[in-house]
């Protein structure tokens, strides 16, 4: 089950000029802390969205505002901790993802302590998704409840429309902060505190209206002449170097190899630009990647020591991982694609589902506490575990099932969006035909896969003996 804290996903973001086809991308891989926790992608239609919600953890009562949007969700599958919504796209084509558990310190909890009974993870996406029509409004939807009901744990939020990427991190028990990305940027962000040098004046960002008095007034800058928010409201712990930075300075080194950076780095740049263009593909490797082509790789061939040294972004601990993408040269029925991949993800692929439809297939849906490998929740935790007993072995099975089943899920998605204008039927049924036959074709392949991999790996099994009768 989820806890109060995560303390364990990575956030990717990328502008609309940055990403090879102009679309906006928010992604994340939600972590938790235990390896197991059943997800399951449904839509919430408007009739199904409470009007009065209650936190089960923190127990906050939150009216709620007439008329929510339709969108797409990512909830736990067992409900006792409450419904962990985690990321989706709302019906006006304003993607949402939370949170990022960030870090901070006791300067500023003295100054602003949390608030035990205020809002979380857990509720984020549901009091706001559903109430936004830009990714502007979701910053300042949030940041108005965050004041109002304060938070008991540090969080990073992301929000996009198809225009625009914006940035959240709540501080204290009731303040805040958000960044537009630019357009020609991206970000990778892990569990610290990610923003750095901030401009108050700005029409870029926004934050709570005392948070410039409350630095003044509690003597929390420790820079002479500059506002580095992670410095004022942040950590720089032991704990950074080997768990966050190092996320972040592989991300950043994959997509900017030209620059030589420290993996332990406490100041390693919030805002980033590729030397190329980013696609889908790019953001999927490396929110998969547990240090490749490095002396720490799990996997790799490095000292055991290295080997254990940072903490991978790709992790048994991956319940899912999302990629919200908001495409700007299509019809807006088709602009918002949910990207969605379970499990660890060294062994899966994401697949990508149109938003705006009333359903979604049962395969990525109907996911409980019951082993079943009809789900794909269940058959992408299995396979990444078998191929965790020898990735080397298994590896290049799962380069070819990822090339395969990539090729043909873009296959599907660019015949749906060249067949859609000239649809005759009705566009929400065409579409959950499509994403139908992408959930089929991903059962099928990680299934296949998995296959493969039993029959291949049967022959080195330890139990045997080479004298046969």
């Amino acid at each position: 089950m989820k806890k109060r804290i995560h303390g364990s996903c990575t956030t990717i973001l990328v502008g609309k000029k940055a990403s090879i086809d102009g679309s906006t991308i928010i992604s994340r891989n939600d972590d938790g802390h235990e390896a197991l926790d059943p997800q399951r992608f449904v839509v919430v239609n408007p009739e199904e969205q409470p009007k009065y919600y209650q936190s089960v953890i923190s127990k906050v009562k939150i009216e709620l505002p007439n008329n929510p949007l339709r969108y797409t969700s990512i909830p736990n599958a067992i409900l006792t901790n409450g419904t962990w919504a985690t990321a989706g796209i709302n019906s006006e084509n304003v993607a949402m993802s939370a949170t990022e558990t960030i870090t901070t310190n006791s300067r500023v909890l003295g100054a602003d302590p949390f608030v035990q009974d205020g809002i979380g993870e857990e509720d984020i996406v549901t009091i706001v998704l559903p109430y936004i029509k830009s990714a502007r409004e979701g910053v300042t939807r949030l940041g108005e409840l965050l004041e109002e009901y304060g938070t008991y744990e540090p969080n990073g939020i992301a929000f996009s429309d198809t225009q625009e990427v914006w940035w959240l991190e709540t501080i204290g028990g009731h303040h805040w902060a958000a960044v537009r990305i630019p357009d020609d940027a991206y970000v990778v962000a892990p569990n610290r505190m990610n923003i750095d040098d901030f401009d108050f004046n700005s029409t870029d960002t926004m934050c709570s209206v005392d948070l410039e008095e409350m630095i003044t007034k509690y003597h929390l800058n420790p820079d002479f002449e500059k506002v580095n928010l992670r410095h004022i409201f942040g950590s720089s712990s032991i704990k950074d170097t080997v768990y966050n930075n190092p996320r972040t300075w592989f991300g950043q080194r994959y997509f900017n190899p030209e620059i030589h950076q420290d993996p332990m780095d406490q100041n390693l740049p919030f805002i980033c630009y590729a030397n190329r263009k980013i696609s889908v593909e790019d953001v999927k490797y490396v929110l998969s990647s547990h240090f490749e082509n490095t002396d720490y790789d799990v996997y790799g061939s490095g000292t055991e020591d290295k080997r254990k040294l940072f903490r991978p972004i790709g992790i048994n601990r991956n319940h899912n991982v999302h990629i919200l993408q908001l495409r700007n040269d299509l019809p807006s029925e088709i602009a918002g694609i949910h990207w969605l991949a379970y499990g660890a993800n060294t062994f899966n692929t994401v697949v990508p589902f149109y938003v705006n439809v009333g359903d979604t297939p049962d395969s990525f849906k109907n996911a409980n506490g019951t082993f079943d490998l009809n789900n794909m929740y269940w058959l992408s935790c299995t396979t990444a575990l078998l191929g965790d007993t020898d990735y080397d072995f298994y590896v290049d099975m799962r380069n070819s099932y990822e090339l395969e089943a990539m090729s043909i899920y873009r296959k599907i998605q660019n015949n749906t969006d060249e067949e859609f204008n000239n649809l005759k039927g009705n566009p929400e049924d065409y579409l959950l035909n499509a994403n139908q036959k992408l959930a089929d074709e991903a059962l099928r392949l990680q299934t296949k896969l998995l296959g493969e991999m039993v029959i291949a790996g049967s022959e080195k099994m330890r139990l045997r003996y080479n004298l046969n009768d």
